[in-house]
């Protein structure tokens, strides 16, 4: 009988979706793995899914998937990571299942991840985001709703799927004006809104109306945006936006550009980076710290300028006081 369906159905369904209460998108991408990793098993044994048993997706068979994903179908490292993590949670599951198989389970969650290149991060200046942000045309009822869009993803640093998430209800206007999200991780944060902001929100509030559990910025039908439409109209406006801003040829505009930007605007207003940490929802600082100081230039030139030059030759100390140097002579 078959160990593989049985295993792989439980995993979903009684792990990822019953005990972890992993998120659609987390479902999504651990389904999407399974779905190339499967057809591929079948391309080498001429199995039917439901036919395979756990033994037959040995570590050797899946280093040569993942190789597969590479060569074949031009995945970067870092997706290659993402599909062996996916396979790895399976096998620790597979694990208290099928100890009979622990030896080849374990083989398979020895594969190591491939070390990759950590590109800097990319973000707008304060310029370019003006520019970005000033590129809808508010004549038209689309190019409101972009322009409060974008104001909000500067000005909060929230991630597409909480931006797309926004209901009316989730929005303060009064005193402590603030955003509320179910962010990544399932964690539940209100991040504050500048006045600048509220301006701009009130105004398409009242335009926008609807109830308060509508999708603060839908689409024509009243349906929220999809990922897909946020990167879209992101780059619209940004080819628009060099017309009055050149330097954003240079730049990858996407919205997580939009979340580094609003993180690089509070580090260089001097912000500590555990407060930004808490601000855009990350796990741990470090995280933070590692991509945000790495990518400020202006951090790097403040701590040279306390160094000393390097051909100033070292002096000798000498005591401004009497007393100092009548203790120093002791």
């Amino acid at each position: 009988m078959s160990t593989l369906a049985p295993t792989l159905e439980a995993y979903f369904t009684e792990r990822l979706i019953g005990q972890r209460h992993a998120s659609a998108n987390t479902v999504a991408a651990y389904r999407d793995a399974w779905r190339l990793m499967l057809r591929f098993v079948c391309d080498r044994t001429r199995k039917q899914p439901c036919q395979l048993d756990l033994a037959d997706l040995d570590a050797p068979l899946i280093g040569a998937f993942l190789d597969h994903l590479e060569a074949d179908r031009h995945n970067s490292p870092r997706t290659r990571n993402a599909r062996l993590a996916a396979l790895r949670s399976f096998f620790r599951y597979a694990a208290l299942r099928h100890p009979e198989h622990a030896a080849l389970i374990a083989r398979v969650l020895a594969i190591p991840s491939k070390r990759c290149d950590r590109a800097e991060v990319c973000y707008l200046d304060r310029a370019e985001a003006d520019a970005l942000v000033a590129a809808p045309d508010r004549r038209t009822w689309t190019g409101r709703r972009d322009h409060a869009l974008l104001d909000v993803a500067i000005q909060t640093g929230l991630r597409v799927s909480e931006l797309t998430g926004l209901r009316n209800q989730d929005v303060e206007l009064g005193t402590g004006a603030h955003v509320r999200c179910w962010g990544k991780g399932r964690k539940h944060r209100c991040t504050p809104l500048s006045k600048q902001t509220v301006a701009v929100l009130r105004v398409w509030m009242q335009e926008r109306q609807g109830q308060p559990g509508d999708a603060l910025f839908p689409t024509r039908r009243g349906t929220p945006l999809t990922r897909g439409a946020m990167a879209c109209l992101v780059t619209k406006h940004a080819t628009t936006a060099q017309r009055r801003c050149p330097s954003l040829r240079t730049k990858r505009s996407t919205p997580h550009v939009l979340r580094h930007t609003c993180a690089m605007n509070l580090l260089e207003s001097g912000v500590d980076v555990t407060v930004i940490a808490l601000w855009l929802g990350h796990e741990r600082a470090e995280t933070t710290a590692r991509i945000y100081l790495h990518a400020d230039m202006s951090i790097k030139e403040r701590a040279l300028a306390r160094t000393a030059p390097v051909d100033t030759k070292p002096g000798r100390y000498q005591p401004t006081d009497h007393l100092l140097a009548f203790l120093d002579n002791l």
